[in-house]
């Protein structure tokens, strides 16, 4: 028994995930697998949209908070560490409700279970303006997160219910244009809210944006899974279909490879806010305009990806570079913050995370294509293992940035060089690309 990987097959043994719709067409040229979705489902521009709007809800969360951590940190009588658990918090909760919701939209469809997480995440946003303590605070943000997975992990599936190969890793880069716009303005947004409120008018602008993208999914996103094609079985069969999945080698390879590329991203995310204004001494909206910059960095570097790479370099080849260069940057950066070079001076830890920020828009888009091209029916599930994977290793991460203190940067970057060194390893080991690469080559001379 047979299914697509990319441009190579497996049997049982490697995991094979039974019910896999019968596949026909397949572009050898770069190793796509077999196209499997008709032609009439497509996404049009408002779909595109708001499928970008669900993908930006999680890093608006996270990134319109940032400029106020270390203002969280003094109002609420907590430590650094502390407070960066609030966003460990949330990042555990994305975690876990992807596993949750990723079967049920398999089981449900893709609208029911996303509506219910809109609601809930912007009930959880609204108790997080009022937390009095870092304690009620973090608890909510777990809340929060949890709910905030819903728009994550069914975004990702609807774009697999629409699409597949090249068109998909293609719609994923456009999703990144879309839902990249968040991290370059959301620090902006949050700066500007602290010079006329505190920390809590934040949330209290997250509220009004999940309620306002509630609405707009309400009225605007419609089913894309029939009900043909929906599971009938329940928590066992999901269980079944997770462990299938995880049996992939391949798509494990890919699962761990964007999860620990994503983990030195959340390093910066975790870290930056400390780095940049507590040891440099920058304010928040020079923060903010950092932070801006590394994502256009990220976003720009995805359209090549999208528009210039996809369908004309293997998504593999394309991969591997992006992992060298997250590796390489953080390598630079270690050296740079443990003084190798003398006093590294702001611009310069600037430029290595905008390098590695970057890296991501070819690392991020094609992890989740090439991972999705290979269960066209489990795509709740298989993204929902993809997203938990994702936010899992980064939680892990976001403590370990600060614990060290305030006064230094080294175990951001150490924590940045293992997660790349660690996802170019799961890739080479798990993925073996040149394998897929001479079976495309052997079925492109010897016929089929």
């Amino acid at each position: 028994m047979r299914m697509p990987d990319g441009g190579r097959t497996t049997d049982a043994r490697e995991g094979h995930i039974p019910t896999a719709p019968t596949l026909t067409k397949t572009d050898t040229a770069v190793g796509i697998p077999p196209v499997a979705v008709p032609a009439a489902r497509r996404a049009g521009i408002v779909v595109t949209l708001v499928l970008g709007g669900l993908t930006a809800l999680p890093p608006l969360s996270m990134d319109m908070y940032l400029p106020a951590l270390p203002a969280v940190t003094r109002a609420l009588g907590s430590s650094a560490a502390t407070a960066q658990l609030t966003l460990t918090a949330c990042l555990t909760g994305m975690a876990l409700g992807q596993l949750v919701v990723g079967p049920m939209s398999d089981k449900w469809g893709r609208r029911k279970p996303l509506l219910l997480g809109m609601v809930v995440y912007v009930f959880a946003t609204a108790i997080c303006a009022l937390a009095p303590t870092v304690e009620l605070l973090i608890g909510f943000r777990l809340l929060q997160g949890l709910a905030g997975a819903a728009g994550i992990v069914i975004a990702r599936a609807v774009v697999r219910d629409l699409y597949d190969g090249v068109e998909m890793a293609r719609f994923f880069s456009t999703l990144m244009l879309i839902s990249g716009v968040a991290p370059v303005i959301a620090p902006v947004i949050g700066g500007q809210v602290l010079q006329v409120t505190d920390w809590r008018g934040i949330f209290v602008v997250l509220t009004v944006v999940g309620i306002a993208l509630t609405l707009v999914v309400v009225k605007w996103l419609h089913e894309t899974l029939p009900s043909e094609e929906r599971h009938s079985g329940g928590v066992g069969e999901a269980l079944g279909t997770m462990r299938g999945l995880l049996a992939d080698r391949v798509f494990t390879g890919y699962m761990l490879a964007g999860g620990l590329a994503f983990a030195a991203l959340f390093a910066y995310i975790a870290a930056s806010p400390f780095v940049v204004q507590e040891i440099y001494g920058a304010s928040p909206q020079t923060y903010s305009l950092l932070f801006g910059v590394n994502s256009i960095g990220l976003i720009t570097v995805g359209q090549i990806n999208g528009r210039l790479l996809v369908g004309r370099v293997s998504m593999d080849k394309v991969l591997a570079f992006g992992l060298v260069v997250i590796t390489l940057a953080g390598v630079a950066l270690l050296l740079m913050t443990s003084g190798v070079f003398g006093e590294p001076s702001l611009f310069a830890v600037a430029a290595g995370l905008f390098v590695l920020m970057s890296a991501m828009g070819l690392a991020m888009p094609n992890t989740n294509a090439q991972a999705l091209m290979r269960t066209p029916h489990a795509a709740g599930s298989a993204s929902a293992l993809i997203g938990t994977a994702s936010f899992l290793i980064g939680a892990v991460a976001s403590p370990l940035v600060g614990i060290a203190g305030e006064a230094t940067a080294v175990p951001m970057a150490v924590v940045q060089v293992v997660c790349g060194a660690g996802s170019l390893v799961c890739f080479l080991a798990l993925c073996r690309p040149w394998q897929s690469q001479h079976r495309v080559a052997t079925a492109e001379l010897t016929g089929p």
